[in-house]
């Protein structure tokens, strides 16, 4: 049996962020992959948007690390010349019976500590003539970013500190207990490996990661589900300057705009299903339902405009119907096993928040 001191299980944005900063503080680390690359699920397939801090309740672990993340984020992107802009966001009420959701969303930013400007009707159509709305709240702080720049540099930084990334070697199982913890891995080249510390940033696959440890408990497991959302693009030349988000629902940000680094914009992600397990085939006969939300503040969308794009798989810890949970960053003091942090339900806004996660899992790892 081989021994190494970090294994991080999934080279996601977060897998990779966590790699680094424990490679940066001296660990050995090694990173397992179930996939052929790195960042090939729910790291590939989002938005790429840096949140601002603006839905998530204060003092949750959504607010407090989408605020801190958004301003590491910033600054490394600065520093490594990774391709991002600070755009800015329009959140919109298409109607007068919004404007009390509109209001709610302004308290909770400025719990966490986000500016929002308030917008009249006026303001709106200054701002994104194509768009109609009675009201909305600009946000200067939230932009776009390369997230595949991002995880190469991410990843960079930790092979640089000694971090070593595996492909096609996923975990299979292991067991937690005493000085030190076991690994089983399947792929080409099946590993026992013994470590002291273990990462599980599994992503969509955390739960079940978790729940393969002989010796975990299981009621730390939380219920997962999968949240599946397609994304739509727009034929065409782009009518938006900014990214334009309508009132959330209770599974997601709505049908929103976004734009990438090359101006192509995109609407979406929808809530069209709870699968089993992930699934990213594209669904037919969904265009009528986007081209409904999407007419609702952007009414000159012509017939024929969207294209199909690509679909993405939110990792929640909640199913249909319910709150949206946290983010769960799980140590040693709510499982009693040393050395162990699992990360569980890491969805929207994760990419934003990678670097102050992998701050929190490290200060986890230090309180012991």
């Amino acid at each position: 049996m081989e021994s190494v001191d970090t294994v991080v299980v999934g080279a996601g944005v977060v897998g990779l962020a966590v790699a680094r900063e424990l490679a940066l503080a001296g660990h050995e680390v090694l990173i397992l992959e179930a996939e052929a690359a790195f960042g090939t699920q729910t790291s590939a397939r989002n938005s790429e948007v840096i949140h601002a801090g603006i839905y998530y309740p204060a003092g949750s672990l959504k607010g407090t690390l989408c605020v801190r993340g958004k301003e590491l984020l910033y600054r490394y992107c600065a520093e490594r010349g990774i391709g991002h802009r600070r755009i800015g966001k329009i959140l919109i009420a298409s109607e007068e019976a919004e404007l009390p959701a509109l209001a709610g969303y302004a308290k909770k930013a400025a719990a966490n500590g986000v500016p929002l400007a308030p917008l009249t009707a006026a303001d709106v159509a200054r701002l994104e003539p194509a768009v109609k709305a009675v009201a909305g709240l600009f946000s200067e702080s939230t932009g776009i970013v390369d997230s595949h720049g991002l995880m190469l540099a991410l990843l960079g930084d930790a092979t640089q500190a000694g971090a070593t990334l595996v492909t096609r070697t996923p975990v299979t199982g292991g067991s937690v207990g005493g000085d030190s913890i076991v690994v089983r891995t399947g792929g080409d080249e099946p590993l026992t490996l013994r470590c002291r510390t273990l990462v599980n940033s599994a992503g969509l696959h955390a739960q079940r990661l978790a729940a393969s440890l002989d010796g975990f408990p299981a009621a730390c497991v939380p219920p997962t589900a999968y949240a599946k959302g397609h994304y739509f693009t727009l034929a065409g030349r782009s009518p938006f300057r900014h990214l334009v988000y309508p009132m959330p629902d209770h599974a997601g940000l709505g049908i929103h705009v976004t734009l990438d680094l090359g101006g192509q914009c995109k609407f979406g992600p929808d809530v069209s299903g709870w699968p089993a397990a992930p699934d990213y085939a594209f669904e037919e006969g969904l265009e009528a339902k986007f081209y409904g939300a999407i007419r609702r503040y952007f009414p000159d969308l012509a017939d024929g405009a969207l294209q199909p794009g690509y679909t993405g798989v939110r990792p929640k810890v909640t199913g249909p119907g319910e709150p949206a949970g946290d983010f769960i960053v799980q140590g040693a003091r709510a499982h009693g096993i040393g050395g162990l942090v699992n990360l569980f339900g890491i969805e929207s806004p994760g990419l934003t928040s990678s670097l102050a996660i992998a701050e929190r899992v490290a200060a986890q790892l230090d309180a012991g």
